[in-house]
């Protein structure tokens, strides 16, 4: 049994003001073509489907049309969840009758979820869900983070009496502890009570996930994440983007790599002025480009003139002299020897233009000391 695990499509993404529905687009017909080549069994859609919860009507035509071209004319079976960018009931709407033609979308999870089955393999949709969602479901009230969560779900999936008799594969929307992540990812919460432990899905012949948008976000031979299917931050642009093909034969998972190529790469350009306006300092002119300048100097109107000749030039920022960096680190090194009154010193001349006393000094010693003591009692 073959089938395509892809994720984090992000349709109606907006990046640095640039609206990337024309980019998605194409890719998404380069992954219809894909799937024309391999003929999968079905494909699975791991969360992140739009970009944000009410998303624009061009993103809400994109996914109908490519749904449809994949479902119905091409009869490929699909699974797909909401993920945390998502609106788990607008991504569920029509699922009670789309399943009928083999579209099964899932929102939200609940434990009467039995798992969808496609040529001999179960698929267990587990969508994005607050720990406090999942709480109420089990009225469990040890359930206070991400991996609390997950662990009662997959208790849930595994206990049932046939689990483990033909190949599980968990389709989910997860932040596996470790995994690298990139700016374009939304926390999903502080510290680490947002992750999970991929331990989680042993259990499983294969687990197909989305969220991190690297496809090598993490390094496990049965828990993939398929990553974005475009670059949608500068902090990407080393990543190549691709389309995951998993065989699963004998309960074993074996995966195949398949890459896409954008229309447009996002890409970083780092020199000087003079180095970046040389025609042949970069080929593709029309790519998404970060500009880092090492020019020291004053420029004048340095991104209209780049413009010139990159015409999607997103973002410019100038990079920090080996001089500069060397000044920052000396006065770094001095502040780490300065008391707390002349660190705080320092910060009242810098925000006021009043003139510092011996008795603004007292003041601001008694005050601290009276604040440590607190402390030292609490």
């Amino acid at each position: 049994m073959k089938f395509l695990h892809t994720a984090d499509w992000h349709l109606g993404k907006l990046v640095h003001g640039v609206y990337m529905t024309e980019d998605q687009a194409d890719i998404l017909n380069q992954f219809i073509k894909l799937a024309e080549q391999e003929k999968p069994d079905a494909i699975v859609i791991a969360g992140d489907l739009y970009d944000r919860s009410v998303p624009p009507a061009e993103a809400v035509n994109l996914l109908n049309e490519t749904l449809y071209k994949l479902n119905v004319e091409m009869k490929i079976p699909i699974v797909a969840i909401s993920g945390n960018h998502d609106s788990a009931d607008r991504i569920a709407f029509g699922s009670a009758w789309y399943k009928h033609s083999n579209l099964h979308v899932t929102g939200k999870w609940h434990p009467e979820l039995s798992g969808t089955e496609i040529k001999g393999v179960r698929f267990h949709s587990v969508p994005y869900a607050e720990p406090s969602v999942i709480k109420e479901i089990f009225h469990d009230d040890s359930i206070t983070n991400h991996h609390d969560a997950m662990q009662r779900i997959v208790a849930s999936i595994s206990s049932k009496s046939d689990f483990g008799q033909k190949p599980e594969v968990l389709v989910g929307h997860s932040f596996v502890t470790g995994g690298s992540t990139t700016d374009s990812e939304r926390t999903l919460s502080v510290g680490g009570a947002g992750t999970v432990g991929k331990e989680l899905f042993d259990s499983f012949t294969y687990t197909a996930l989305g969220h991190l948008h690297s496809p090598h976000a993490i390094k496990d031979e049965k828990v993939h994440y398929s990553g974005s299917l475009l670059k949608y931050s500068f902090s990407e642009a080393t990543h190549t983007k691709m389309v995951k093909c998993v065989t699963i034969e004998n309960n074993q998972a074996s995966v195949k790599e398949m890459l896409l190529k954008p229309k447009k790469d996002l890409v970083i350009l780092r020199g000087s002025m003079d180095e970046l306006m040389d025609q042949s300092f970069y080929e593709n002119k029309e790519d998404y480009i970060k500009a880092v300048l090492t020019d020291e100097g004053a420029l004048i109107d340095p991104i209209n003139r780049l413009r010139s000749i990159y015409p999607n030039v997103l973002h410019l920022e100038r990079e920090t002299s080996e001089r500069d960096k060397k000044m920052e680190r000396q006065a770094r090194g001095k502040q780490e020897n300065l008391t707390d009154t002349q660190l705080f010193k320092r910060f009242f001349e810098y925000v006021t233009e009043a003139e510092w006393t011996e008795e603004i000094e007292r003041e601001v010693e008694k005050n601290m000391n009276v604040s440590l003591k607190g402390s030292d009692q609490s």
